[in-house]
């Protein structure tokens, strides 16, 4: 993952920048995928010739090449085909009798890769079949350095692969929200700007119109061009005014609405946590875009924080929709030790955002466990 630069005291991700991105053109890494696979499988035809040739001196090598080409060749299929590979495998180790271990670790290998690759109960089941057969066909005085050999052979790879895809897909889920995290920051710092634009420039240009208007009331004995410039300085103010407002409105709410948290909840699911997403009732409409967009970056703090913050396995996002408000309910069913009551910047951004919109926040402890967070943002007017 890429690196995370920080700004201030935050500790949170400076920019866009900061995104691990995948760069690199498919035919590239088609190239390299299949140049992986191709020597996987030359390594194996090496393994086990030489192994083989040493174990059974008396075998022609053309005969233990062969042998261990039959082997070797399914590997290449093994991310496309993994269950098929495994079988492949373990058929061909068996039926041709491929010297023992050193055949029997390829076979290994493949099961290893179709758990990492495919569905693991298949695979379990594919892995227990040739444990089974291997029990029948290679053990003829069973000791107990037997069955741990075969349950080695059988469970061992199993276990890796199902390890393996397990790390790999707690990465994926810790970079979707690590990339979540960091759009929420992005969004924060734009509303900040846009807060702090709007009350600088909006306060002086405002002011500005109101004094030409004023001195053109007041002096009314003013030549005509003394005039038509004050009117202009005004005309021009107000107009400038519009425009900062459209463009600080815009500039928050890009491709941030309530419609998005479909997507935002695909993001967050990983494969130990389940995040749910329910609706209730019509949106109605045109709903303010401050209403829209700080309600989508509440229920994505208010799931990042149930998620990163709690030992919870399920988190529920509930949206209701009234005609004179938007109430976003976010539960889990995690510890309520610590819970989430610290005085973090999300729930700092949580209490803000309802603030600002003249709601009402509720954060206490869930029954029958977790934690629950409350918002109601009315539909009035925006402040």
């Amino acid at each position: 993952m890429a690196d995370r630069r920080v700004s201030g005291s935050t500790g949170r991700p400076a920019g866009p920048c900061s995104f691990p991105r995948r760069t690199r053109a498919f035919p590239e890494r088609l190239r390299d995928t299949i140049g992986g696979d191709a020597l996987l499988a030359g390594a194996a035809v090496v393994v086990v010739s030489v192994l083989g040739l040493v174990e059974h001196r008396s075998t022609s090598p053309a005969v233990m090449l062969a042998a261990s080409v039959s082997v070797a060749v399914p590997l290449l299929l093994r991310r496309r085909f993994p269950l098929v590979t495994a079988f492949a495998c373990a058929v061909i180790v068996i039926v041709i009798a491929v010297p023992d271990w050193s055949g029997r670790l390829v076979a290994m290998a493949a099961f290893g890769s179709a758990a990492y690759h495919r569905l693991r109960p298949a695979v379990f089941v594919l892995a227990v079949g040739w444990f089974l057969v291997l029990s029948v066909a290679g053990v003829r005085s069973p000791t107990a350095a037997s069955w741990t050999d075969l349950l080695l052979l059988g469970v061992a790879p199993v276990a890796a692969g199902h390890a393996l895809r397990g790390h790999r897909d707690r990465a994926d889920h810790a970079e979707r929200l690590y990339r979540e995290e960091t759009r929420s920051v992005i969004a924060e710092e734009h509303a900040r700007i846009a807060r702090e634009v709007h009350d600088a420039v909006g306060h002086h240009l405002t002011v500005i119109r109101m004094q030409a208007n004023a001195v053109r009331h007041v002096a009314r004995s003013l030549p005509p061009t003394a005039d038509r410039a004050l009117a202009s300085i005004a005309e021009i103010s107000a107009t400038a005014l519009t425009e900062v407002r459209d463009v600080l409105a815009a500039l928050p709410t890009h491709g941030t609405t309530l419609t998005d948290l479909d997507a935002l909840v695909n993001h967050v699911t990983g494969p130990d946590r389940t995040v749910t997403l329910t609706r209730d009732g019509p949106p109605p409409d045109g709903l303010p875009p401050l209403v829209e967009h700080a309600g989508y970056r509440l229920a994505q703090e208010a799931l990042t924080n149930a998620l990163r913050h709690s030992d919870a396995t399920r988190v529920d996002l509930h949206l209701q929709h009234t005609p004179d408000a938007v109430v976003i309910t976010v539960t889990d069913n995690g510890s309520t030790t610590p819970g989430p009551t610290a005085d973090g910047s999300g729930l700092r951004g949580i209490r803000e955002r309802t603030r600002l919109l003249g709601g009402t926040l509720r954060i206490e402890p869930n029954r029958p466990s977790g934690w629950l967070v409350e918002a109601r943002l009315p539909l009035g007017e925006e402040r």
